[in-house]
């Protein structure tokens, strides 16, 4: 039986399961670059949990090497029950990640892009780290505080006054114009050597991306029901080297966080 921790369940957010149903996505290259410096051959043979597996594209990619991977989603877990049915090291279950505690400790316990999106970013780190098995390796990919001002500033804002309430047509009608009017800056002003421009190294990804993929990043934006962004300093208070051996903590593109580590020996839970 799977064990939870004594903080009130995030309650579920309908806005995810519309999104991972509806959309689907395949920049497998992403995955590879937020959960760098590890890569697929360190999955090799694992026990692994995917914390917030959505429609569990990514656990797609793991599952090629792992030896089991378990995918907890608390939103979409049946999308993804769905998406997986042919991977037979695959399992599937409803859990508020923040809470949610495997029968065993992990090898592996990754959780790509959805931390920053739960009630309480802490306490969540803190949860995934009681999955982790001594010497096991926790890897987390969030949106940082740093390179964002303009989204938390000014975007977040005025998604909370103007989309909270919004039908979900309307959100995706403005995600598809938004992703329009950026393709001619993007093309042009941003081809220049002009690093000191907002976003300027995220528009290096966003020419490498289709129109599709780029529209469900903006969606991703301002569907989302809550986005705390991460600052350098509280990333790093995660992996304190008190718990955490082989830290590496590297910005990507500017707007996001890559983190991962292995938890010592006798670390305290």
């Amino acid at each position: 039986m799977v064990e939870e921790t004594q903080k009130n369940q995030q309650e579920h957010q309908d806005e995810w399961h519309y999104q991972w149903d509806k959309y689907k996505t395949q920049a497998h290259f992403l995955f590879f670059d937020w959960i760098q410096p590890r890569t697929l051959q360190d999955f090799d043979g694992k026990m692994v949990l995917d914390a917030g597996c959505g429609a569990g594209h990514h656990v797609q990619l793991v599952a090629s090497a792992a030896t089991h991977v378990t995918g907890v989603d608390l939103n979409a877990s049946d999308v993804a029950r769905t998406e997986l049915s042919a991977f037979d090291n695959v399992t599937t279950l409803e859990g508020d990640i923040a809470r949610f505690q495997p029968e065993e400790q992990l090898d592996i316990v990754y959780c790509v892009g959805v931390i920053h999106h739960t009630d309480d970013p802490d306490f969540t780190f803190d949860n995934l780290k009681k999955m982790v098995k001594p010497g096991g390796l926790l890897i987390i990919w969030c949106y940082s505080k740093e390179g964002n001002e303009l989204v938390w500033k000014v975007v977040e804002p005025l998604r909370r006054r103007f989309l909270s309430r919004a039908s979900r047509k309307m959100t995706v009608n403005i995600s598809w114009l938004l992703t329009a009017l950026m393709y001619p800056a993007v093309y042009t002003l941003y081809l220049l050597p002009l690093k000191k421009l907002p976003f300027y190294e995220y528009f290096q990804n966003f020419r490498k991306l289709s129109f599709y993929r780029n529209f469900l990043n903006v969606f991703d934006k301002l569907n989302a029901p809550q986005t705390d962004f991460i600052s350098r300093e509280r990333i790093e208070s995660w992996f304190s080297d008190k718990d955490f051996t082989d830290i590496s903590i590297t910005p990507y593109c500017g707007v996001s966080w890559r983190g991962s580590a292995r938890l010592r020996s006798g670390s305290a839970k």
